[in-house]
């Protein structure tokens, strides 16, 4: 089992800990209900270091990854992100990240850590037929954290004072030094509030960690392990890998069609959802169940006539709403939002309703 650079920090807040992705991490402290509360209402911390994050760097760097990914990277400007997709010929998804062009010739990326090797090995097996692209594995020795909720900004203000953060727009970066090291700050985060991802060497991980901590006291900061990131970004609707999206499903099957730019020329499963597209059968959305029993990926979706017309993908109740919410994988016909459907939970049916995403409006508006 692999540690991050603030796995002692976490184990001495008493931090709950558990295997995820290969590695040790929290996934909770105080609770996944004050915990989510805070990134909505005040600001929290979250470790995320054991995401993946790659280079790759070469003059057909940009045609490499655009062959590779759905989105177009054409319009991704220097020191901007952007969210994308590796599909497999089929069309099923090999993983979703974030590409950041450093320059014209350099782009960082952040992968889902549970795929990160399987994603290493997958780049590597197209890299021929471009020249001069270099791909590097850079998950041992850099570190993610990730501050969100409505007053992440002040909380940054604090500790980097000279950065204008104001100009620091969604999926835009920049970079800066802290303690004598470079890091990059982005406009991206999980949760749909205010916040950034802050990636850095391995050395600078905690000192930054306990910056923020210490400048985020006033505002209420909380340190947020896995669980709440899952509600919160369930709450949103946010795709999560081996739910929403995985092998099996095409990214316009799961609400995703805006990340796949069929103009762009040619890309891996390019044809696949020409294919989908044609006859789309099948969506992803959000709903809703009356009561209190908690929907989980999986169980099975109905029509009011008991017939089956999908499956659970993520499931929870909703800190926020104080009600059971979901997203589903259903036949198309059903996905209007206010369509009753039945979803059957340890033999039992249970009366509900589609729901529009996200569930809650938060600090983005």
């Amino acid at each position: 089992m692999k540690k991050t650079a603030l796995y002692s920090w976490h184990e001495q807040a008493g931090a709950k800990i558990i295997d995820f992705g290969g590695y040790l991490m929290p996934v909770q402290y105080g609770g996944i209900i004050s915990e989510h509360t805070a990134v909505r209402n005040a600001a929290g911390l979250f470790d995320v270091s054991h995401m993946g994050n790659f280079y790759v760097r070469g003059k057909r760097a940009a045609e490499y990854l655009q062959y590779l990914t759905t989105n177009d990277l054409q319009r991704a400007e220097v020191g901007q992100a952007q969210y994308n997709l590796m599909l497999y010929p089929h069309g099923g998804i090999v993983d979703d990240l974030i590409i950041y062009r450093i320059d014209a010739e350099t782009f960082f990326l952040i992968v889902n850590a549970g795929n990160a090797q399987k994603d290493l090995e997958w780049m590597r097996q197209h890299l021929g037929g471009f020249e001069g692209v270099e791909l590097e594995d850079h998950t041992d020795t850099l570190s993610l954290i990730a501050l969100q909720g409505p007053f992440a900004m002040n909380i940054l203000a604090i500790v980097f004072p000279s950065i204008d953060f104001s100009v620091l727009g969604s999926f835009r970066f920049c970079k800066t030094v802290f303690q004598g090291s470079e890091l990059i700050i982005a406009g991206t985060g999980y949760t749909g509030e205010k916040g950034v991802e802050i990636c850095m060497p391995n050395e600078i991980a905690l000192p930054l960690w306990e910056a923020l901590f210490q400048a985020g006291s006033e505002y209420g900061i909380k340190p947020v392990g896995l669980g709440a990131r899952d509600t919160l970004r369930l709450e949103m609707g946010y795709s999560l890998y081996g739910h929403e999206i995985d092998q099996d499903t095409n990214p316009l099957e799961a609400r995703l069609k805006w990340v796949v730019k069929m103009k762009k020329g040619h890309f891996i499963g390019r044809e696949a959802c020409e294919q989908v597209e044609i006859n789309l059968q099948r969506g992803v959305a959000g709903f809703s169940l009356d009561g209190r029993v908690l929907p989980r990926q999986n169980f099975k979706v109905y029509n009011t006539d008991h017939q089956e017309i999908g499956r659970v993908c993520s499931g929870t109740l909703s800190p926020t709403l104080q009600e059971p919410v979901g997203t589903c994988n259903i036949v198309l016909e059903y996905i209007k939002p206010g369509t009753p459907i039945l979803v059957e939970v340890r033999g039992a049916y249970h009366t509900g309703v589609i729901r529009s995403l996200p569930f809650v409006t938060t600090s983005l508006g």
